[in-house]
């Protein structure tokens, strides 16, 4: 049932028609991506789960290419990494990765329409920049640092523009940087004025920059469903006013 929902979801987003879901609009924007990239032409009706595609080129949406790329990399090689960087050990993550390998479960979540595998990858990602950032600890304000820093706060506003479960890893990275930050209040070799760039670093890397991509996603999905579709209704009057094909199109509303 989740395919045929996500899967109409993407469809929305090839014909540009407005919707309503409960969901942040990231993920659905990347599979209405992939299949737009894959030749996909939006017109599968997904009305139910078990439907024939027939000539509709899906493959795109479901799973072989852009799509299966981001889900493949998450599963198999973002955790093994992970695991490298927290134990040094490089038995430990291949039998992680031998493990996610053979997952069945992996294996059948990557192979559908489905917001899961998307938001995995932004879940490792923002987990894996985290501890990376950490072992930079020992070089504040580096290249690296700076680098790592940044791409946790591109992965949190990933994460949460797909699903908002991805709230959870934004609690894990909000606790570790406590930590940091009060771990570096005790460090008396530091002075003040140190410790607020470290303070203002991360808030301009973890909550501003996460903020203003979140809010980016949404200014893309509005900018891109310019139609009338089956999301009007929960809108006002002055919103449906600018969609193309609305009743409503380009009338006079007063305040």
């Amino acid at each position: 049932w989740d395919e045929t929902h996500f899967g109409k979801m993407g469809s929305y987003y090839i014909n540009r028609t407005f919707f309503f879901d409960v969901h942040p609009p990231l993920g659905k924007m990347l599979i209405g991506l992939a299949g737009y990239l894959s030749g996909y032409d939006g017109t599968f009706p997904f009305q139910k789960p078990g439907d024939r595609y027939e000539q509709h080129n899906y493959i795109g949406m479901r799973g072989v290419r852009i799509y299966r790329l981001v889900s493949s990399c998450s599963a198999a090689a973002t955790p093994p990494v992970l695991v490298l960087e927290l134990s040094k050990s490089l038995p430990a993550a291949l039998l992680t990765a031998f493990i996610l390998i053979f997952d069945t479960g992996c294996i059948t979540l990557s192979q559908y329409i489905l917001l899961d595998p998307i938001l995995m990858f932004f879940l490792m990602g923002a987990v894996l920049s985290m501890v990376k950032c950490n072992s930079c600890a020992d070089r504040p304000f580096s290249t690296a640092w700076w680098f790592w820093l940044s791409l946790t706060g591109v992965s949190l506003a990933g994460a949460m523009g797909v699903k908002f479960v991805g709230l959870f890893v934004v609690l894990l990275v909000g606790l570790n940087t406590i930590y940091d930050l009060w771990d570096l209040l005790g460090n008396l070799s530091l002075s003040l004025v140190t410790f607020g760039k470290h303070l203002l670093a991360r808030v301009l890397c973890l909550i501003v920059l996460p903020l203003a991509l979140y809010t980016a996603v949404f200014a893309v999905h509005f900018a891109v469903l310019n139609r009338s579709g089956p999301g009007d209704g929960f809108f006002s009057s002055a919103f449906q006013s600018q969609l193309i094909g609305n009743n409503l199109h380009n009338v006079s509303i007063p305040e």
